[in-house]
Formats: C-alpha cells, sequence, structure tokens
C-alpha cells in the first residue's frame, strides 16, 4: 500500500469510526430519554393516586417471620435484611443444585453412550422422563410425595444414628462445633487442591490436573469433616416427643426445590454431555489408539477436553436457567427471594419496587455465572483459535 493510499485508507477509517460514534451516542441518548420519560410518567401517576414510592421501606421493620435462614432474623429486622435471607437462600439452592444436577448430568450422559443396552435405556428414560414434564408439576409432585407419603416425625425413617427422613424434611448428623469443621475442610481443601495440582501438572493436562486435584480435595476436606466429628463429637438427630432434636435439618420445603431442579436440568445437561461427546470425529479415536494411547488416555487427552470445549457454553444456559427456575420454590413454600418479595408486596402494596429488586438481583447472579463461565471457556479452549 503506498503513502498516498495508506493516508486515504486512515482517514476512511476515522470518518467510518466517528459516523459509527455519532450513531451510537445518538441511540444511548434516546434511550435515556424513553427511560426518564418512563420514570417520570410513573412517578407522577403514583403521586396522583397518592401511592408511597421509593425504596425507603427497605429500612422499615418487616414484621414477617422466616422459616428457614442462613443468618439470624426476626419479625423485628428490617426488610433490607429479610431481601438479604432470600437471595441467601436462593444462592443457597442454587449452588448445590448446580453441583447435583451436573454430577448426575455426566453420569446420565455417559450412560446414554453406553453400549449396555440396560445402562442406554435407564439413561434415556431419565432424560426423556425429566426434560418432558414442566418444572413446576415436578416440584408439586416431589413436594406432595415428600410431604403425604413420608411418616410423621414420630415415626421417622431411621438410618443409623446418622439420619432421619419425615414428613419434617431430613435431619442428619452433624459435628457439635461445625462451623468449624466447615471452616476446616475449606482450608484443607484449599491446600490440597494447590498442591496435587502441582503434582498432577507433571503428567496430564491442566483440564484433568484440575479434575483429579478438585476431586481429590473435595475427598480430603470431606473426611477432615468426618475426623472433626470424630474427635469433637456428634450431634445426632433424636426423636423427642413430637419433635426431632440435634443434627441439622433439610426442610420438605427445600428438598423439593432440590431434587425438582437437580433432576430437570440434569436431563439437559445430559444431553449436553452427550453430544459433545458425540461431537467429537471418530477418527480422533482411531488415530489416538494408533498412537498406543489407552482408553483412559484417550478419553483423558483427546476427547474429554475436546468435547468440554463444545459442551460449556450451552452449560452457562442451564446453569443460568436453574437459577432462574429456582424463583419457583414459592410454589412449594421455600423462602427464597420471589417468596419474600411477594410477601413484602403484601405488608407495603411497593409492588413495583419489589419486582425492581428481584429482576436487578437475578440479573446480577446470572451475569456472575456468565463471568464465570466465559473465564472457564476461555481457559478451556486457549490455543485452540487461530
Amino acid at each position: 500500500m503506498t503513502v498516498i493510499g495508506d493516508a486515504a485508507w486512515r482517514k476512511r477509517e476515522r470518518a467510518r469510526k466517528l459516523k459509527e460514534g455519532i450513531w451510537q451516542a445518538g441511540l444511548l441518548f434516546t434511550v435515556a430519554l424513553l427511560i426518564g420519560y418512563f420514570v417520570l410518567n410513573v412517578s407522577t401517576n403514583l403521586q396522583a393516586r397518592s401511592i408511597h414510592s421509593g425504596f425507603d421501606f427497605l429500612l422499615e421493620r418487616a414484621g414477617i417471620e422466616i422459616g428457614e435462614t442462613l443468618i439470624d432474623f426476626s419479625s423485628t429486622d428490617t426488610f433490607f435484611k429479610a431481601f438479604v435471607v432470600g437471595l441467601l437462600n436462593t444462592i443457597k439452592v442454587s449452588v448445590i443444585s448446580i453441583i447435583s444436577a451436573t454430577v448426575i448430568g455426566v453420569l446420565i450422559g455417559l450412560m446414554r453412550l453406553s453400549s449396555h443396552p440396560l445402562l442406554r435405556m435407564l439413561g434415556t428414560a431419565h432424560v426423556e422422563f425429566y426434560r418432558n414434564i414442566p418444572l413446576l408439576v415436578q416440584l408439586l409432585l416431589i413436594y406432595m410425595l415428600i410431604t403425604e407419603l413420608l411418616p410423621m416425625s414420630t415415626e421417622a425413617l431411621q438410618f443409623g444414628q446418622w439420619a432421619l427422613l419425615s414428613k419434617a424434611g431430613l435431619q442428619v448428623s452433624i459435628p457439635i462445633h461445625n462451623g468449624v469443621a466447615i471452616l476446616s475442610g475449606l482450608a484443607v481443601f484449599v491446600v490440597s487442591f494447590l498442591l496435587f495440582k502441582v503434582r498432577f501438572q507433571k503428567k496430564y493436562t491442566d483440564l484433568v490436573s484440575n479434575i483429579l486435584s478438585g476431586i481429590i480435595s473435595f475427598l480430603f476436606s470431606f473426611f477432615t469433616w468426618i475426623l472433626f466429628g470424630i474427635f469433637s463429637g456428634w450431634s445426632h438427630p433424636e426423636i423427642q416427643g413430637f419433635a426431632i432434636e440435634g443434627g441439622t435439618s433439610l426442610s420438605p420445603e427445600f428438598l423439593s426445590l432440590w431434587i425438582g431442579l437437580t433432576l430437570f436440568t440434569s436431563a439437559s445437561i445430559a444431553e449436553i454431555v452427550r453430544a459433545g461427546v458425540l461431537a467429537v470425529p471418530q477418527r480422533q479415536w482411531s488415530a489416538s489408539y494408533a498412537l498406543g494411547m489407552s482408553s483412559l488416555e484417550t478419553i483423558s487427552y483427546v476427547i474429554f477436553p475436546q468435547a468440554l470445549r463444545l459442551a460449556i457454553p450451552p452449560l452457562s444456559s442451564q446453569y443460568m436457567n436453574l437459577t432462574k427456575n429456582s424463583s419457583l420454590a414459592v410454589i412449594v413454600g421455600y423462602p427464597d427471594l420471589v417468596s419474600i418479595g411477594n410477601s413484602t408486596i403484601n405488608l407495603n402494596g411497593q409492588a413495583l419496587e419489589v419486582i425492581v429488586i428481584t429482576m436487578v438481583v437475578y440479573l446480577f447472579l446470572n451475569l456472575v455465572i456468565s463471568v464465570l463461565m466465559n473465564l472457564l471457556n476461555a481457559r478451556v479452549t486457549r490455543g485452540t483459535r487461530q
């Protein structure tokens, strides 16, 4: 390209970028005007009808009781703290369901790829059953099975001294100082993960070493939690009169939501895993065997990394869908963010503000999931783009 031609090209590029900038600025200004008009119109109509608006109610006394909380809460606390409790409950059920749905989904996906007809049939039945029935119906069915078919707490199903299952939910044993035990387990997980990652990186790829390190570290942390209970003592659930004392309890509402989200989402994850593996060309298997690699080495080094590159983007959507579907907790009475919001609307009538808060929170949660999965996707696909 000549000097004159290069100068002309740069001039055209500057003109193009200036034109694009003007159009973008105009579009943003128009959107801002529309939003401002909408807010002003809503505010004017609310004032004309003497309807109180604003977010000052968040600092007012809530006056509601929440049956299941991760932090201390009473009716004298503010609406803001009530929303924090609902947010924590939403995060709790979403994170646990994402983990369990991923584990079950991977297993079911591998079952569908199995050459054994019984395993393949069971995997297909799982996918077709849970994928084709609305989640709302599944939640109602699971909740009914727990609250109608299980015995009363006085006749709870006993699993030794470690767990009790009844209409009141699932009560399990925990170490007496459970908070310290959990913190100790987390510390062991972090340390062991770093140590095993350094060791496995010498033999495996980054992806395989991270997975192996995570599995082994989880087992080490769980073993630490068990040891802590052995040395400090256990709090076992016991039937005392009409109640169950000791241990920790998983309410029937939480169990229903957890099981429903896990089974429903695992069906889609299973199909993602199956599609990812089948998308890897058959010649990759043949080439690996021709190089003398074993089946385990072929899956670890060749098949699984390629399948994961294809599976992570749709997995991100499934994780975000699961988080949004947790809002159906209101159907079974689990006090999540939406349930707390409904109670707040019934008390003060500020529906618009509550809906805005709920939308912003779910948007934030899903953006966090999106960012984390994009980082994982970038790490997995590193070196594959030209």
